[in-house]
């Protein structure tokens, strides 16, 4: 066989294993990005068939790197990557999306599984988090009034420092990092779902929506019923919540999780969440280890521990001392821009607060100046992520962090006409 004809072969035989679907660009805009999420609609994209698979590239020159990708479809397709590394702003990276009979194969880097009550999420032997679909029970002696499932705890820091607590004596309705409303109404009457001791209500888990572990994030969604207990006859859901949360596959030495919150009413009235300094959100009771004098807090607006209480943020970084090598950890909260009363009012500890101790409890709270009517028919979506870290965080790395949540980076169709290789 002649040389041409084997070249020829090869060619055709390259071109009919790999079909180029779509090129485009990726605009950092005017803020610097680190192993930031990115979101591709391929919608128009037909990505159900047999023989052949999608494999997403980045083109660097004449190099081709494979890209970790991770599909989404319940709500129209999308296509997930990380930005890898750091993208300086003002800059851009091109990619591209093929079918292929060959493509990569990316191990999962964050694992799920059950175990102890709580459906747990690791990287590797490093526990990251854990969500406790089991109702916990209060210490002997304590009113079981305190028992609650639909929470997250440990949270633990890269290092392996665990940042949140439960059930501390001072506060026994006190659930790591969790989100029950306070001061809210069905009709005149008061229902508390915070202040477990009154015995008004109460928040539990009750089933796992769907879970999903790949190469980009591993997560899940659960159902979460907000118990009225003096509803007439027998106790009666008053909110259902699907919590959505996923922790991201980063290259970094710190761990993200986004954290999202839909509620929806069966009731014929509705619910009003009435204003209130606690409630709702995202809460945070810190590690029992911090104190007014081994911890701070800084917002995007400059406020400190001193005098965040009350005020509105974009992002909240809280650290403290820690048994790391590092010596300090913590945890950045950001708030979307689409979340009510965004930039958010947040309800922060006193320095004197428990007996002058000055514990850390944080909390990004929509209804601290304002009502909130939960209306039947309507679902409610509050959206939050976390950038769990050992050592310190600068300012401006938390509004580089915020950026790429609330503006994430541009995708466009790409204007070269450069011929693809196809290796």
């Amino acid at each position: 066989m002649k040389l041409t004809t084997i070249m020829f072969t090869i060619l055709f035989g390259l071109q009919a294993s790999a079909q180029d679907l779509l090129r485009f660009e990726v605009a950092a805009g005017n803020a610097d990005r680190l192993d930031c999420p990115v979101s591709l609609s391929i919608d128009q994209v037909n990505y159900n068939t047999d023989s052949l698979k999608l494999a997403l590239f980045e083109l660097k020159g004449k190099s081709q790197i494979p890209v970790p990708f991770q599909l989404e479809t319940a709500s129209g397709a999308k296509l997930w990557f990380i930005l890898d590394g750091k993208t300086f702003k003002n800059t851009k990276r091109t990619f591209v999306l093929r079918k292929t009979l060959n493509p990569q194969h990316f191990t999962p880097g964050i694992k799920a599984h059950t175990q102890d009550g709580s459906l747990n999420l690791s990287f590797g032997d490093k526990p990251i988090l854990s969500y406790c679909i089991e109702t916990v029970n209060p210490p002997a002696g304590v009113s079981p009034l305190f028992k609650r499932s639909a929470f997250l705890h440990p949270v633990c820091s890269p290092g392996g420092e665990v940042l949140t607590r439960i059930q501390a004596p001072d506060h026994y309705h006190h659930y790591g990092i969790w989100n029950p409303w306070t001061l809210t109404f069905i009709g005149k009457r008061e229902v508390d779902f915070w202040n477990l001791y009154k015995g008004q209500g109460t928040v539990r888990f009750a089933g796992l929506v769907s879970q999903v572990e790949g190469s980009v994030y591993t997560g899940f969604k659960s159902l979460q019923e907000h118990i009225d207990f003096g509803a007439v006859g027998i106790d009666a859901v008053a909110l259902s919540e699907l919590f959505d949360l996923r922790v991201w596959n980063l290259n970094s030495k710190r761990y993200m999780f986004d954290y999202a919150s839909t509620l929806n009413t069966p009731l014929d009235s509705g619910i009003l969440l009435a204003a209130y300094r606690y409630g709702g959100g995202i809460g945070w009771r810190a590690t029992g280890k911090w104190t007014k004098d081994n911890c701070s807090l800084l917002t995007s607006e400059g406020k400190t521990r001193k005098d965040a209480d009350g005020s509105n943020a974009r992002w909240c970084v809280i650290e403290g001392e820690s048994a790391t090598v590092e010596g300090r950890s913590g945890i950045l909260f950001l708030s979307h821009p689409a979340n009510r009363m965004h930039p958010e009012p947040m309800r922060v500890w006193p320095m004197d607060a428990n007996e002058g101790r000055g514990d850390m409890f944080f909390e990004f709270c929509p209804i601290r100046h304002k009502d909130w009517k939960i209306e039947k028919g309507n679902d409610y979506t509050l959206k939050y992520r976390l950038v769990v870290f050992d050592g310190k965080m600068t300012p401006e790395e938390a509004e580089n962090y915020w950026q790429a949540f609330a503006n994430p980076p541009e995708i466009s169709n790409s204007n070269s006409k450069d011929e693809i290789i196809i290796e």
